[in-house]
């Protein structure tokens, strides 16, 4: 079966359950923080594949990269033994990335990645969500990321749509037409 579907329909199960039992919120910052430490550490993911390790026990892994040592709802414990006990956890990030795709789209959240050279202020962190509110009409999650290989300027993610205004970007395309019109000359 194709990975896409399984995790689709997976994300659709929760989300409907979520709903169904009113802890669709709960389970989005659940599943939020679940999807960040699959993204960061591919040691749990490779833990959590590991056919040697017991239900209870990958369970305590996820409960652990979830919230640390608080406890998580009782609806996010049942749905995560679901998945491990059908042996689905080699797709548990694609699941966790369609269930926040799917609860993004219901409550129109956006999501907005602003990567600069240097840190931010908080004023143009609030500027850039008012515009992005603006445009988009929806509410607003903002990511930040420093990345200093961009030299200066911003890159802004909207949805799917970049906006690339860095000033690394703008070497490359300078140096580009540059050999360009050399080429035609030679």
């Amino acid at each position: 079966m194709d990975i896409g579907i399984i995790s689709s329909r997976y994300a659709k199960a929760l989300m409907q359950y979520g709903q169904n039992t009113g802890t669709e919120d709960a389970l989005y910052q659940e599943i939020r923080s679940l999807e960040r430490s699959l993204r960061t550490h591919p040691a749990l993911r490779q833990a959590l594949a590991n056919p040697i390790l017991e239900v209870k026990e990958k369970l305590s892994l996820i409960t652990t990269a979830t919230v640390g040592d608080g406890q998580t709802n009782r609806e996010f414990n049942r749905f995560m033994t679901l998945v491990l006990r059908n042996r689905r956890e080699q797709f548990l990030h694609y699941i966790c990335l369609s269930f926040l795709r799917l609860y993004r789209n219901s409550k129109h959240i956006a999501t907005v990645k602003l990567i600069t050279a240097a840190p931010a202020r908080h004023s143009t962190w609030e500027r850039v969500r008012k515009q992005a509110r603006k445009l988009l009409h929806a509410s607003i999650e903002l990511h930040t990321e420093v990345n200093p290989a961009i030299e200066g300027g911003f890159i802004i993610d909207l949805n799917d749509f970049r906006l690339d205004a860095s000033v690394a970007t703008q070497l490359k395309r300078v140096k580009k037409q540059f050999i360009d019109e050399n080429r035609r000359i030679v």
